[in-house]
This record gives C-alpha cells, sequence and structure tokens, in this order.
C-alpha cells in the first residue's frame, strides 16, 4: 500500500543526497557515517517503494486523495 506523496518521497531523496555528499566531502566519518548511511538507505528504500512502514499504524498518508 503506497502511503507517500511525491514532496515527501523528495524530501527524502534529498536528504540521501546530502549524506552522500557530506561523506563524498569528508564532513562525515567513522560511526556517524555508518548511521548515517544506514538512515539514508532506509530512506531511499522508502522513497523507490512509496511505502513508509512507520506510517502504517498510524493510517497516515502524505499521497493526494483521489476523487
Amino acid at each position: 500500500m503506497k502511503n507517500m506523496g511525491t514532496i515527501d518521497r523528495v524530501i527524502r531523496l534529498v536528504a540521501v543526497a546530502a549524506v552522500i555528499g557530506a561523506y563524498g566531502l569528508g564532513w562525515i566519518s567513522g560511526t556517524l557515517a555508518l548511521v548515517l548511511g544506514a538512515v539514508a538507505v532506509v530512506l531511499l528504500l522508502t522513497s523507490l517503494t512509496a511505502t513508509c512502514p512507520a506510517y502504517m499504524p498510524f493510517g497516515l498518508s502524505t499521497r493526494p486523495r483521489r476523487r
């Protein structure tokens, strides 16, 4: 069940790009890079599938409603 709208997905992809950029520029390293990398992977997967498991128990959705 897809529950993420376009804006939500774009924000997540921007966050992933920011983590990749920060790592590439050497701004983050070590444990912080590993933790942020793991978060970035989760954000990327949820963005690509348009589904956020954390939204499901609360019945949340950022997708526009169909008329």
